[in-house]
C-alpha cells in the first residue's frame, strides 16, 4: 500500500540556543521552539491517521499543538530519540558549545562500538533503532503518518535510506559523519516521503515554508 509519511524535527531546544542542559531527554523548547511547534501543525492540510513521537521532551512539546489540533487522534511513542552518543552526565549544566571538545573527541575515535563513558549510545545502536523504525513504519496501515523526531536520527534515516548502508564500522561511520554535517536540516522541518508498494521511497526536499522567514531556521 502506498503511504505518505511526514518525518518532522523538533522545533527549537534549548540545547539548539546553545544555553545550560540537564539531560539529553529534558531539553525543551524555546520560545522560539514552541512558535514554531504552532506552525509545524498549522502545515497540515489533512489530519494524520497515526502521530509518532519520540519519548524526548522537546519532540512531544513539538507534537503537541498537531495533536491538539486533530483531537481525537492516534499518537504513538516509539523510541526514535535522538542519538545520544555521549554519555547523560555530559550535559548538566552545560551548553552544546561547552559539550563540543568531549563530542569532537568520541567522532575523532570512530568506533561504532562506543559506549562513551558506558553510558552513552553507540553508532550500532542507532543504526538498529532506525532500521526498526523503517520497518515498522512500512508494516503500519495508516496510510498518512506524522513522525516527530530529532536531527541526527532522522538524517541517519535518510542516509541509510539512500545509501543501503545497515553495517556499522569506522569507515559507514566516517560516512555517515560527513553525510549529517552536509544536510541542513532545520529546526520544524518537514521531510515529505512517499512510500511506495514496491519499497522504494520518495523524499521531497526538506520543507520549512511552514515557518515564517522572520523566525530564523536554526540547524544545530
Amino acid at each position: 500500500m502506498r503511504k505518505e509519511v511526514w518525518f518532522i524535527r523538533h522545533g527549537e531546544s534549548v540545547s539548539n540556543a546553545d544555553l545550560p542542559t540537564t539531560h539529553p531527554a529534558e531539553s525543551e523548547l524555546t520560545e522560539k521552539g514552541h512558535r514554531e511547534a504552532e506552525y509545524v501543525a498549522q502545515a497540515f492540510s489533512r489530519k494524520p491517521d497515526l502521530i509518532v513521537v519520540s519519548p524526548f521532551i522537546r519532540a512531544r512539546q513539538t507534537a503537541a499543538p498537531t495533536i491538539n489540533r486533530f483531537k481525537p487522534i492516534t499518537v504513538a511513542e516509539w523510541p526514535i530519540e535522538e542519538f545520544t552518543y555521549l554519555r547523560p552526565e555530559h550535559y548538566r549544566g552545560t551548553t552544546g558549545s561547552q559539550r563540543g571538545p568531549v563530542a569532537n573527541a568520541y567522532w575523532e575515535r570512530l568506533d561504532p562500538q562506543e559506549k562513551e563513558g558506558d553510558a552513552g549510545e553507540s553508532f550500532a545502536e542507532l543504526l538498529a533503532r532506525v532500521d526498526t523504525m523503517g520497518a515498522q513504519l512500512r508494516e503500519r496501515p495508516e496510510p498518512f503518518i506524522a513522525v516527530f523526531s530529532h536531527g541526527l536520527f532522522l538524517r541517519a534515516f535518510l542516509w541509510m535510506t539512500l545509501t543501503g548502508i545497515r553495517e556499522a564500522t569506522n569507515r559507514t561511520m566516517r560516512k555517515y559523519l560527513h553525510f549529517s554535517q552536509g544536510i541542513a536540516m532545520p529546526n520544524g522541518s518537514i521531510l515529505k516521503t512517499i512510500f511506495e508498494p514496491d519499497g522504494r521511497l520518495l523524499f521531497s526536499p526538506f520543507d520549512t515554508a511552514h515557518i515564517p522567514e522572520k523566525l530564523g531556521l536554526v540547524d544545530e
